[in-house]
């Protein structure tokens, strides 16, 4: 879904956006309804892992799949699926340096296709709300700085589901450093068995960015996150534009971008995954940031998922 999320989204309190939005949120109840009815699928064959989330976008799910596949690989013959989106082929990219995607508009067809292919261990990019499929392992993102929102349903708040689902799940995963114990502490009134873990990213190419100022953009889910990891490590930015969630940029988009720098005397630097929808041909002159996920109490979760396995 390409959006901008509105900052009510992610208040603390009650405005008088959410309020009026409030009843639309009953479609969700209405999907839950007829989805209640759907057996989930267990297959027996293969082990299933699914990390997903309840928050709308930017809660670093890709980041863990990438993780734990690169991770499980050693031990599993391992595969990640990720439901075809033609907005989510950066995430594909990303994900295929360095492990095979099946990448169909329907996940069991990628996991039939998984079994078939003899492969031993299936993880899951999204799919929390695919009922059609049991998965061995679920685990729910969130992102330290939103965490939940307003904690409201599409579109009067963030949430694909209520916050009270995570009574199904088996385990949170929060991307930031530092862990929120109030909500930590509402989790576990809801789920007092969940396990939570947390982490977070590690720039691997810093040493280009520390001599220059820049403009930065960003078509993706939490964009604050971005600006905040530049913070974190003292990249200069004066200037910072902002695009919808998965957006395709076109190659006027970029030359505009690119007019803009060079007018503001910058250099131009973004996300490695909005930097994989650029036009090749106008990918040059601009650099992104690459980062990786350090979890914290890694072995842990490591033990952790292969207990649950």
């Amino acid at each position: 879904m390409r959006l901008i999320k509105p900052k009510f989204w992610d208040l603390s309190y009650l405005t008088y956006q959410s309020i009026l939005l409030y009843p639309f949120t009953f479609i969700l109840d209405i999907r839950d309804l007829i989805t209640f009815y759907i057996k989930p699928k267990k297959y027996n064959e293969i082990r299933t892992i699914c990390v997903g989330n309840i928050y709308l976008g930017g809660t670093g799910k890709t980041p863990l799949v990438d993780f734990l596949a690169n991770d499980l690989k050693v031990k599993f013959k391992t595969v990640i699926i990720k439901k075809k989106y033609q907005s989510h082929l950066d995430e594909k990219k990303l994900l295929e340096k360095n492990n095979r995607v099946f990448f169909y508009k329907d996940r069991r067809i990628s996991l039939i296709k998984a079994i078939k292919e003899k492969y031993q261990l299936v993880i899951f990019d999204d799919g929390l709300q695919d009922k059609k499929i049991e998965y061995d392992l679920k685990i729910v993102c969130f992102n330290s700085i939103s965490l939940a929102g307003n904690q409201l349903r599409i579109p009067s708040g963030p949430l694909r589901e209520k916050l009270n689902n995570l009574k199904k799940y088996d385990a949170i995963f929060i991307n930031g450093k530092v862990l929120n114990r109030k909500f930590i502490n509402q989790i576990k009134k809801i789920n007092p068995k969940i396990a939570i873990f947390n982490g977070e990213y590690i720039c691997s190419n810093l040493y280009k960015y520390k001599k220059n100022s820049y403009l930065i953009f960003s078509g993706i889910g939490n964009p604050l996150a971005f600006k905040n990891t530049l913070s974190k490590y003292n990249i200069k930015f004066k200037s910072s534009l902002v695009y919808p969630d998965h957006y395709d940029y076109s190659n006027n988009d970029i030359r505009k971008i690119k007019k803009i720098a060079k007018d503001k005397n910058l250099k131009i630097l973004t996300t490695e995954k909005d930097f994989y929808r650029i036009p090749i041909k106008e990918r040059g002159n601009i650099d992104y940031l690459k980062v990786n996920l350090k979890i914290n109490k890694q072995k842990g979760f490591k033990r952790f998922i292969m207990k649950n396995l």
